[in-house]
């Protein structure tokens, strides 16, 4: 019977482990879908003629977002 408990709490800790994971990755996809409207946003505006050069670090920023994010997907 032991054996049985220690097997239902392995079970339990391995669900809610991936529970956590899942909700991670649900995370991540949400802030990438951000991350490219405001990109997309910024481009836009740049456009026409709404954003300045000295501004381009926010560009980098939200690309350098977006590339640690999709590494995390790979690996």
């Amino acid at each position: 019977m032991e054996k049985s408990n220690e097997c239902s709490k392995d079970d339990l800790l391995l669900q809610h482990e991936l529970e956590i994971a899942q909700g991670i990755m649900e995370s991540k996809e949400q802030y990438r879908k951000i991350i490219k409207a405001a990109v997309a946003r910024w481009v836009k505006d740049f456009q026409d003629n709404r954003i300045e050069i000295q501004t381009v670090d926010d560009l980098r920023k939200l690309i350098e977002l977006d590339i640690e994010l999709q590494k995390d997907e790979t690996s």
